[in-house]
C-alpha cells in the first residue's frame, strides 16, 4: 500500500489517490494570466470600459474509488463520474462494478481509470485495465483514463516512455484517446510529449477552473480542485463535449 489517504503528500500539488495492493491518473479552456492594466492600457476617460466577458459555465463531476464504495449517485449533482477500475498488473477495485452500473442508470457521463505503476510493464497493465473495463456493459461516451502519480523509482525518461506505451496501447485497441490524470507538478515533470491526450489535472491550491496547464498541454480538460470531503472536479467542456472524448459506438 502507498501512503495512506489521510497522510498523502501535498507539496504544491497533492497526490490524488492512494495506491492499493501493489507492494510498495481536446478542447478545453485554459486560464490566461494577464498583467494588471497600467495607464497606457486604461480606457479613455469619455468611454466606459467594455464589460468583462461572461465566464463560461463549468461542468461539475466526481471521481470515486473503493474509499467511497457506498456513495449514492442517485442523489448526486455530478454531471460526470469517473471510477477507479484497476491498479498495477492485477488489482481490481472492489466497488468498480457497482459504481459503473449506478452511473449507467443515472445516465451521466462516466469514465474508468487505471492507477499506473511504472515498475511494471506498461502493456501488461494496459491489458489488465481493458480486460476489467470490457467485462462491464459499455455506452457511447464512456471515458478511459490513465492515473499516473508515482515514478516507482524510475527516471523521468522511463516514466514518460511508460506513459506513452500505456496510452498508445489503449488508444490502438479501443479507438479512444484516453485521458491523462496527474498532479500538476508530476505532469509538468513527466508529461512531456503527452499533449495529444486530454489532461485531467489536480491542483488544490487553485480555485476551481483557475489552473494553467503544465508541460506541453495548451489547455486542460478537467481540474480536480479538492479532495474534501470527496474528490471534486470541474470540466471546461460541456457534457456533450466530454462524451465526444469517449467511445463512439458500442
Amino acid at each position: 500500500m502507498l501512503v495512506p489517504r489521510t497522510l498523502k503528500s501535498r507539496l504544491d500539488l497533492p497526490v490524488k489517490r492512494v495506491g492499493l495492493a501493489v507492494g510498495g491518473a481536446v478542447l478545453a479552456a485554459s486560464t490566461a494570466f494577464a498583467a494588471l492594466p497600467g495607464a497606457a492600457n486604461a480606457a479613455p476617460a469619455d468611454r466606459a470600459p467594455a464589460p468583462a466577458a461572461e465566464a463560461k459555465p463549468l461542468t461539475y463531476g466526481l471521481d470515486i474509488s473503493n474509499y467511497q464504495a457506498t456513495y449514492d449517485w442517485a442523489d448526486s449533482s455530478a454531471q460526470f463520474g469517473i471510477i477507479k477500475a484497476t491498479e498495477g498488473a492485477d488489482f481490481v477495485d472492489r466497488s468498480f462494478d457497482r459504481h459503473w452500473r449506478e452511473l449507467g442508470k443515472k445516465g451521466i457521463v462516466r469514465g474508468a481509470y487505471h492507477f499506473g505503476h511504472p515498475r511494471n510493464d506498461a502493456i501488461t497493465e494496459a491489458k489488465h485495465f481493458l480486460s476489467v473495463v470490457n467485462s462491464q456493459p459499455a455506452k457511447a461516451g464512456d471515458l478511459l483514463v490513465l492515473d499516473l502519480e508515482t515514478a516507482d523509482g524510475k527516471s523521468v525518461e522511463e516514466v514518460n516512455t511508460w506513459a506513452k506505451k500505456w496510452l498508445g496501447y489503449v488508444k490502438a485497441k479501443t479507438g479512444i484517446t484516453p485521458m491523462f490524470y496527474s498532479g500538476w507538478n508530476f505532469a509538468d515533470t513527466y508529461g512531456k510529449g503527452l499533449a495529444e491526450y486530454p489532461l485531467w489535472v489536480a491542483h488544490y491550491s487553485k480555485a476551481r477552473g483557475q489552473v494553467s496547464p503544465p508541460a506541453d498541454w495548451k489547455s486542460w480538460t478537467i481540474h480536480q480542485y479538492t479532495d474534501s470531503p470527496i474528490d471534486q472536479n470541474v470540466s471546461a467542456l460541456t457534457v456533450n463535449q466530454l462524451r465526444d472524448l469517449g467511445r463512439r459506438t458500442v
